[in-house]
């Protein structure tokens, strides 16, 4: 009985050990695997003090895409390079918030628009209406004059996956409401990495996309376009 009771102190003492090895294997990777992480979002330029937009402790990128502009030209991600450029979803016939976005639009065109190192994506939601020709029309309508300004048509299907789950901006059909689509009036904000950025608000968030129909907010927007040009070069330094 008594060398029972020594076999379950040493089997106890045995787990025991084990329990020790196992948890400090476990925080080792884990502190390992932190160190990875932060050592990714330093080496992620930030000299503008913009925030990243994190999903799932991961910086959001712009998906890769390829469409057709109202040149009839094929644009893709590797058009935008290198290149600080702003994102939005919008399509001709609208008749409730694009003309608003677009006006103010051409005032970020006005300042950034003749600049190599700087581009507009705008993507049409309705790509059945919205051909290359509809497109040319509606950016000569509105007298968009920069190369870098991007009226963008393709798949539908596409562009709606770009919109909702790649850069979390709500684009849909909805024959209920005038024009019969849905969508958010974002200015999304694209480093030249690719990286969605922004400011934070006035509580310490991020704001992750600015208003396009607010001017207000086209103003903070401009200011921060000025801040990534100023970090690209600074990085370049």
């Amino acid at each position: 009985m008594k060398n029972k009771k020594f076999s379950y102190i040493g089997i106890v003492f045995i787990i025991f050990l084990f329990g020790i090895f196992v948890v400090r294997n476990f925080n080792h990777h884990s502190s390992a695997r932190e160190t990875r992480l932060n050592h990714v979002q330093k080496e992620l330029p930030n000299s503008s003090g913009l925030d990243y937009f994190v999903i799932n402790k991961k910086e959001r990128k712009v998906p890769q895409f390829n469409f057709t502009d109202q040149n009839n030209q094929t644009i893709t991600n590797i058009d935008y390079e290198g290149k600080v450029f702003v994102v939005e979803f919008f399509f001709t016939t609208c008749p409730s918030i694009c003309p608003i976005m677009n006006r103010n639009m051409l005032t970020v065109e006005k300042e950034f628009g003749d600049r190599d190192d700087f581009g507009i994506a705008s993507i049409t939601i309705n790509p059945s209406v919205d051909t290359p020709i509809k497109l040319k029309e509606y950016a000569e309508n509105y007298g968009v004059t920069s190369l870098n300004w991007h009226f963008l048509t393709g798949d539908r299907d596409v562009i709606y996956e770009m919109a909702n789950k790649g850069l979390n901006i709500f684009a849909g059909l909805n024959p209920e409401v005038e024009g019969g689509f849905e969508h958010q009036g974002f200015f999304a904000l694209v480093d030249k990495n690719g990286y969605l950025r922004s400011r934070k608000d006035n509580h310490g968030n991020s704001k992750i996309f600015y208003q396009g129909i607010d001017k207000q907010e086209v103003a903070l927007l401009i200011e921060d376009i000025q801040l990534l040009l100023d970090e690209e070069q600074n990085g370049n330094n």
